[in-house]
């Protein structure tokens, strides 16, 4: 009978689990970042972003750790994996739509592009488009995004919050009445119990989000993570602090926004501003 693997409970995820690896190495030892930076030469942040899966660091410093920690060419072998793993984002966004299915509670800050959520088909469509999908996988992604809004639907939905910069609303698509039942949708949405829309004005000015598009996830265990996104990828971040600082950005951003009450008239007022098609 062959002998039953051990179970370490450690990612099976390469960036992930070299940054693990690294953790425990660090806190095995004793040593703080900055000790560990004093001891080996190299600025103690780059450690600190290596041990968040941040940065994977050149195979220099990888191999200056194995030296350090008496762990010969083991780094250095999970750093290549790594490094060579091209799933990574795709991995790291798979675990973020777990932990989205089983959030208690949502908050979402946008830039420029509204919510996932909170998009109607046509806006998905125009959306996923400028990205560059196109025939059935354009048809596959725009599914994919409206089948995670039954998320937010039914009894039990978890509470949701978001708050939509200007320059979100202000950016509209290219078909009117795509982009008018976009607005009438969010206004149809601002009116459910479980779902607060907030707005930002420009006018606010500057703040600690003006150029991240983040969620952050409140989990059944209490932990809240934040999951930070662009057009080509995306970040999640579960650990403490760095978590606790984008909830502060957020907290202050948000004392800058419309109630919900007058974001909901300001929704209403550009659904206004949409011209509307004359018969000819």
């Amino acid at each position: 009978m062959p002998p039953r693997r051990a179970v370490t409970g450690r990612s099976r995820e390469p960036r992930q689990r070299f940054a693990e690896e690294l953790r425990l190495l660090r806190t095995g030892s004793g040593a703080s970042l900055r000790q560990l930076g004093e001891r080996l030469g190299w600025d103690w942040s780059l450690f600190g972003k290596m041990e968040k899966g941040e940065t994977l660091g050149g195979p220099e410093v990888v191999q200056a750790l194995d030296q350090h920690y008496g762990t010969p060419g083991l780094l250095l072998a999970l750093w290549e994996v790594a490094a060579a793993d091209k799933t990574q984002f795709k991995e790291r966004y798979r675990r973020y739509m777990t932990l989205e299915a089983e959030a208690v509670s949502l908050w979402h800050f946008a830039v420029s592009v509204l919510p996932g959520l909170l998009q109607t088909r046509g806006y998905a469509t125009e959306l996923l488009a400028a990205g560059g999908f196109t025939g059935d996988g354009l048809t596959q992604q725009v599914e994919a995004r409206l089948g995670r809004q039954e998320l937010l639907e039914g009894e039990g939905a978890p509470p949701f919050r978001t708050i939509l910069s200007e320059a979100a609303l202000r950016t509209a698509l290219r078909d009117a009445e795509a982009w008018r039942e976009q607005l009438e949708y969010l206004a149809e949405a601002a009116e459910r119990p479980n779902v607060t829309i907030q707005v930002l004005l420009q006018s606010s000015g500057l703040h600690g989000l003006s150029t991240t598009d983040v969620w952050f996830l409140r989990l059944p265990d209490a932990r809240t993570v934040a999951y930070t996104e662009h057009g080509y990828g995306g970040e999640l971040f579960e650990e403490n602090a760095a978590v606790e600082r984008m909830q502060r950005a957020y907290d202050a951003t948000r004392d800058l926004a419309l109630s919900p009450a007058e974001s909901r008239k300001f929704v209403l007022r550009m659904l206004e501003e949409v011209p509307c098609d004359l018969p000819t």
